[in-house]
C-alpha cells in the first residue's frame, strides 16, 4: 500500500491554539496539534517542523517537542528516521487494531446498557439521534462527528462501569479520526441514522443479543467503508 509522499508543512487554515490556563501548555500545545491531524487540517505525511510549529503557535519548541512525542504515542504521529517526524498515514492494520478493539468494547457496552435501560435513557438516545440528524443536514463533517459521539456517550454512561468508560475514552481519540475517514463519506449518512435507530429499539426492547449484533454490524460498516477508501488511495 502505497504511503505517499511526505509533505512540508501547509496547513490547510491557520494553526490556532486555544489559551486554557488550567492546563499546562505542553497539554495546549498537544490538544492544538492532535485535533488539527484529527480534522484533517495536518495530512497523512506532512512533516510536524519544530520551529515552524513553534512560529505558528507563539511558544518555543519544547511543548512542541513534548507534543509530538505524545501524538506518537497514540499513533497519530511517526518518526522517520534522518527526516523528524510526520502525520501518520491511516493504515489497513492500524484501523483493523482500532477498530476490533472497540467492536469487542461496543458490544459490552451495550449489553451493560440493555440491563440499565430505563426510559428516561431511551428518550437521550433518540434525542440524541435527532441531533445527528440536524448535524447530517448541516453537511458540516466535524458538527456530524460529534454528534455520532454523544450518542455513543450515552450507551457509554447507561453501563454505569467506570473502568469500561475509562479505556473507551483511552482509545477515544484514535476512535474518531477513523469516524471522521467513515463520515466524510456523505452516502453513509442515511444508514448511520438507520443504524443507530434499530439500536434504540434493541436497546429500549432490552434485547441484548440483537443489539450487540446491530453494534458489530454498526462497527464492521464503518470498516468496510474505510477500507474502500484506503483501496482508492492505494
Amino acid at each position: 500500500m502505497s504511503q505517499g509522499v511526505r509533505k512540508e508543512p501547509g496547513l490547510k487554515g491557520e494553526l490556532r491554539m486555544d489559551a486554557n490556563e488550567y492546563l499546562p501548555l505542553r497539554d495546549v500545545v498537544f490538544n492544538t496539534l492532535r485535533q488539527a491531524i484529527l480534522r484533517g487540517e495536518m495530512e497523512p505525511g506532512e512533516r510536524l517542523m519544530e520551529i515552524q510549529l513553534a512560529q505558528k503557535l507563539g511558544v518555543s519548541r519544547t511543548p512542541i517537542r513534548e507534543a509530538i512525542r505524545k501524538l506518537e504515542l497514540e499513533g497519530l504521529v511517526v518518526m522517520i528516521p534522518r527526516k523528524g517526524a510526520e502525520v501518520a498515514h491511516i493504515t489497513e492494520k492500524d484501523m483493523r487494531d482500532v477498530l476490533e478493539v472497540r467492536a469487542t468494547l461496543e458490544e459490552l457496552a451495550v449489553k451493560l446498557a440493555c440491563r440499565n435501560m430505563n426510559d428516561e435513557i431511551i428518550a437521550d438516545l433518540r434525542k440524541a439521534n435527532k441531533v445527528f440528524e440536524s448535524a447530517v443536514m448541516s453537511k458540516d463533517v466535524v458538527t456530524i462527528v460529534e454528534a455520532d459521539v454523544k450518542f455513543h456517550d450515552i450507551i457509554y454512561r447507561a453501563t454505569d462501569n467506570d473502568r469500561l468508560i475509562q479505556i473507551i475514552n483511552n482509545l477515544r481519540e484514535q476512535m474518531y479520526r477513523y469516524r471522521l475517514e467513515y463520515i466524510k463519506d456523505a452516502r453513509t449518512h442515511a444508514s448511520l441514522i438507520a443504524e443507530h435507530n434499530e439500536i434504540i429499539k434493541q436497546i429500549a426492547a432490552q434485547n441484548v443479543e440483537a443489539a450487540q449484533k446491530d453494534m458489530y454490524k454498526h462497527i464492521y460498516n464503518q470498516e468496510r467503508g474505510i477500507l474502500k477508501v484506503l483501496e482508492k488511495e492505494a
